[in-house]
């Protein structure tokens, strides 16, 4: 084989190698951006038990798997399955993109019940997007921790998910 012939091949395997193993182990990343431009075109939808179409409202955890499903990301569909899945995550080392996860509403109850979105950086109060059940309030808001003692008294945790990155 001519010498050029067999350099041509070894970059091309080279690439191709490169290019695989980037894509096999390459984390899924979504722009700060895009995913506060989408939470926020859900803001107003009402709550809706059991549900993950906006047509006729989301729960808690239809709407942050409605939300990564629109970004083509996996996560759990009930809150309980929070209790297990991703990286811990110290509160004031989170950032937009983090899930947060509390009880339900009773906070004596320990198991994830609620979840939401963490859509505040390092350093800002903690603010979060979520499908609150509340009578009164209910649906998709913006919610911050320090707004009510029922939050702290729910908070469980503040998770990451390992293969998802917000940039």
């Amino acid at each position: 084989m001519p010498l050029k012939h067999l350099f041509f091949s070894a970059v091309l395997l080279f690439c191709f190698s490169t290019f695989y193993t980037q894509t096999n182990n390459s984390v899924p990343v979504i722009a700060v951006d895009a995913l506060m431009a989408f939470t926020n075109k859900q803001l107003g939808i009402k709550y809706k038990y059991g549900s993950i179409n906006p047509k006729v409202g989301f729960d808690c955890s239809g709407f942050v798997y409605y939300t990564f499903k629109h970004f083509n990301i996996t996560v759990p569909r009930a809150s309980m399955d929070y209790e297990k899945t991703g990286k811990l995550i110290n509160p004031d080392s989170c950032k937009i993109g983090d899930i947060i996860v509390f009880t339900g509403t009773n906070a004596k109850n320990r198991k994830p019940g609620h979840v939401g979105i963490v859509i505040s950086g390092i350093g800002q109060e903690l603010r979060f997007v979520h499908s609150s059940s509340n009578t009164k309030q209910g649906g998709v808001k913006i919610s911050t921790f320090k707004e009510s003692p029922y939050y702290a008294k729910r908070f469980i945790k503040i998770v990451r998910l390992s293969n998802v990155e917000v940039r």
